[in-house]
């Protein structure tokens, strides 16, 4: 079980968060018209393997949508931080 660092609440259980998805993926312009980048953006994702960003949110806790680097083969995760201080 991993065991997630809140900035607000503290270290708790993977059970009181909920994966958000791949926090690098950076989302189009809503002016931008091409289909195919919004289709990237919806569907398509890597499998990586390795250190990343992934959005968490501690649903049994704070409520607040945190940005963890983890690290995919091993679980081991780095820097947490809250998604609303993290540049858009």
């Amino acid at each position: 079980m991993l065991r997630l660092s809140c900035p607000i609440c503290g270290t708790r259980d993977e059970t009181e968060f909920v994966y958000g998805g791949d926090a690098s993926v950076k989302r189009p312009a809503l002016s931008v018209p091409d289909t195919y980048l919004w289709l990237e953006f919806v569907f398509y994702r890597d499998n990586m393997r390795g250190r990343h960003l992934e959005y968490w949110q501690h649903v049994q806790g704070c409520r607040q949508w945190l940005v963890l680097e983890r690290d995919t083969a091993t679980h081991e995760h780095g820097d947490c931080r809250l998604a609303s201080e993290t540049e858009a």
